[in-house]
């Protein structure tokens, strides 16, 4: 346990960024669920306006240092690949 008033403080910042970045990145997951699903049942509008929504979370975890900006820019290229093969 931490000694130093600041120490204290530290910790409780570091356990919200924590929780801010969990929900964050739960959202992201969240979204590419519901992109893959949209795919697999053919429904390729549910996953363009999921997938615009997708993009934007991603960029700005990206931009916030949550995930690695190649990370966002992989998975947003292999979800948008997913899509643009769905036969409309």
């Amino acid at each position: 346990m931490a000694n130093l008033k600041s120490s204290k403080k530290d910790i409780r910042r570091s356990e919200k960024r924590r929780e801010r970045n969990a929900k964050k990145k739960s959202s992201i997951r969240t979204f590419a669920k519901s992109i893959l699903k949209s795919v697999k049942a053919g429904k390729k509008e549910d996953a363009l306006k999921f997938y615009n929504e997708y993009a934007s979370l991603v960029d700005k975890a990206a931009k916030d240092k949550i995930i690695h900006k190649k990370s966002a820019d992989r998975s947003k290229s292999r979800i948008s690949v997913k899509i643009a093969a769905i036969k409309s």
